[in-house]
């Protein structure tokens, strides 16, 4: 008993001693160490945004969510719309690394076109992130898909679906010379090492045109009318491979699989109409956000552009008729704006 009140008593000093030091801390705030200079880091910095094109769901995601966590910082985000034009892409380039921007991010057509403009910038001191397709030369952000497993899990799945068929499949290339295609393709490769029953009867590049995938689609389905699935490369491009097999009334007996962004439209409304059996998804919403903040980590370090070679790659989300109508799944674009 003597101890129970003991311990009762020691209870009550306690809760007398923090509600004196609440009372204490209310009467005086402290000022947040580390507030100020993050706020002085960013404030007024300009970040450049060169996509392939901007009429487009992958690059107006990035570009709203750089702008939705920048911005509120002091940062401002200027884009610059090369429109599917390379030379245009490398004029726009030139221009920003001349207008001296913290941060120019950039989305590369090839692996070869921007590679002297990256490092060029990054030896003037301009950090440069480069989302989604690499270009031959590294810069000190990455923030994309990892196309390697995109092509494995796409083709993976074609081969399951095709078990028992006819084993024929096609593969619907973006533009060979995009890394994203290079690499995806790898993938593919890596598959169907493990499946010689599978036998790749047309293997051709659409060049991410939805009207070139479609009219690809249409001859080798007339010249093989049971081929069993496709491994497309973007679900942009691959409205018009999905829209071929509708037309030759092969919707679910040809297995589609592809992968973009995530975008409602472009991948959900797709997967539960039946265009698409699988898309995997590189959430182009977290791919805004961790790029976003990799900007306001190096604005505030004070690290040498190009001193480091960092990677993000974001995770894949499968989107399939079991998940395709479930909310969160995709984002839309409208809401993002």
């Amino acid at each position: 008993m003597r101890f129970s009140n003991c311990w009762k008593a020691t209870l009550t000093g306690l809760a007398f001693v923090l509600a004196a030091a609440g009372a204490a801390a209310q009467s005086k705030g402290l000022d947040e160490p580390f507030r100020l200079g993050y706020q002085k880091a960013l404030q007024g910095k300009v970040v450049g945004y060169i996509p392939v094109a901007m009429g487009f769901d992958l690059a107006q995601g990035w570009y709203q969510g750089l702008k939705k966590e920048l911005e509120p910082s002091g940062v401002k985000v200027v884009a610059r719309d090369p429109n599917w034009n390379t030379n245009a892409g490398a004029q726009a380039f030139t221009s920003l690394i001349a207008e001296k921007p913290a941060v120019i991010v950039i989305h590369n057509p090839d692996v070869q076109t921007y590679a002297k403009l990256i490092k060029k910038a990054e030896d003037e001191g301009i950090y440069v992130v480069q989302i989604n397709m690499r270009s031959a030369q590294p810069s000190t952000v990455f923030v994309g898909a990892d196309w390697v497993d995109i092509g494995e899990r796409d083709t993976q799945a074609v081969v399951d679906a095709c078990k028992g068929k006819s084993n024929k499949i096609a593969i619907v290339q973006g533009a060979p010379t995009a890394a994203a295609s290079a690499y995806t393709l790898k993938g593919v490769e890596n598959v169907l090492a493990k499946h010689p029953e599978v036998k790749v009867v047309s293997n051709q590049a659409a060049d991410w045109d939805a009207a070139k995938a479609k009219a690809l689609t249409q001859t080798v389905l007339k010249q093989h009318p049971d081929l069993c699935g496709i491994v497309g490369f973007w679900d942009g491009m691959d409205i018009g491979t999905a829209a071929a097999i509708k037309e030759a009334g092969l919707t679910g007996k040809v297995f589609l699989a592809t992968s973009g962004g995530g975008e409602q439209r472009g991948a959900c409304d797709q997967v539960k109409a039946g265009g698409i059996d699988l898309d995997l998804s590189y959430d182009v919403p977290t791919q805004a956000s961790n790029m976003a903040a990799m900007i306001k980590w190096l604005l505030q370090g004070g690290m040498k552009a190009g001193a480091a070679r960092q990677n993000i790659y974001t995770n894949l989300i499968p989107i399939t008729k079991a998940n395709a109508g479930a909310e969160g799944t995709c984002w839309k674009l409208a809401a993002a704006k």
